[in-house]
């Protein structure tokens, strides 16, 4: 927005570069001079139709391409999957279309004996033995989970939803705030835009008259240069010396 020496008259729309897009210079920067609230034009169909043709136009004769647009942004950063093996090797299972490799936890903490052929192996005895002790304290890590849940989870669930209603609420907060500054800059654009719409009406009337008046005067310069030509052409045709007598004001016949 640009303003008059008061600061307070917002007659023009200005998107000047951000300063953290050091890509983005001032001789880019694209300045907007409409007054939305009293350039009506554009909502005459004859006008939109003639404008819309023009920006069509524009567009077919553009020889930049889409991705040339792209040219005046940085480059993007470089990212190998040489420091991040992990997701290099999903990001070549994705690229070949294999399905991902499912975890499953359930065969560790089953309960089952040594096959039959190995009922009389002491080791795969001690092995069942290990597997179904890891089974009972996965089962009771999960009960005293359950009573940790049960004791603290609704406390613990009801200052988490404080917090995030807390958070939410300084969110709507500021974007209310936002909401009311740009709600502000439009009523300020809109206020100055029409009550400056009678002083550029009558500039722009006076501007009209003026160049209508130097038309008219042009014209009436032309017809004065035009019959003096006549004159003079008239007065060689008599034998007048125009140029000896001009000066003392009488014509007389030369010779």
């Amino acid at each position: 927005m640009s303003g008059s020496g008061s600061g307070r008259d917002i007659l023009m729309l200005e998107a000047p570069p951000a300063t953290d897009r050091s890509w983005a210079s001032a001789s880019n920067a694209e300045i907007l001079d409409a007054l939305p609230y009293i350039d009506d034009d554009y909502g005459n169909p004859k006008v939109k139709e003639e404008v819309d043709r023009l920006v069509e136009e524009e567009m077919r004769r553009s020889t930049k391409k889409p991705a040339d647009f792209l040219k005046d942004l940085p480059p993007l950063p470089s990212f190998t999957f040489q420091t991040h093996p992990m997701i290099g090797k999903e990001y070549e299972r994705v690229r070949a279309g294999r399905p991902p490799v499912t975890l499953d936890f359930s065969s560790r903490y089953q309960v089952e004996p040594p096959s039959m052929n190995k009922r009389n192996d002491e080791t795969a005895w001690k092995q069942a033995l290990h597997r179904a002790q890891r089974s009972l304290q996965h089962q009771v890590v999960r009960l005293e989970n359950l009573e940790l849940m049960l004791k603290y989870g609704p406390d613990a669930w009801r200052q988490n939803n404080q917090r995030l209603e807390g958070f939410l609420a300084r969110v709507q907060k500021l974007a209310q705030q936002q909401n009311d500054k740009i709600e502000i800059v439009n009523r300020e654009r809109k206020y100055h835009q029409q009550n400056t719409a009678y002083e550029l009406n009558a500039l722009s009337a006076q501007w009209k008259e003026l160049c209508q008046k130097n038309i008219e005067i042009h014209a009436a310069c032309a017809h004065i240069e035009n019959h003096i030509e006549e004159l003079k052409r008239e007065a060689a045709e008599r034998g007048w010396n125009l140029e000896a007598n001009l000066e003392n004001g009488v014509l007389s016949p030369s010779g």
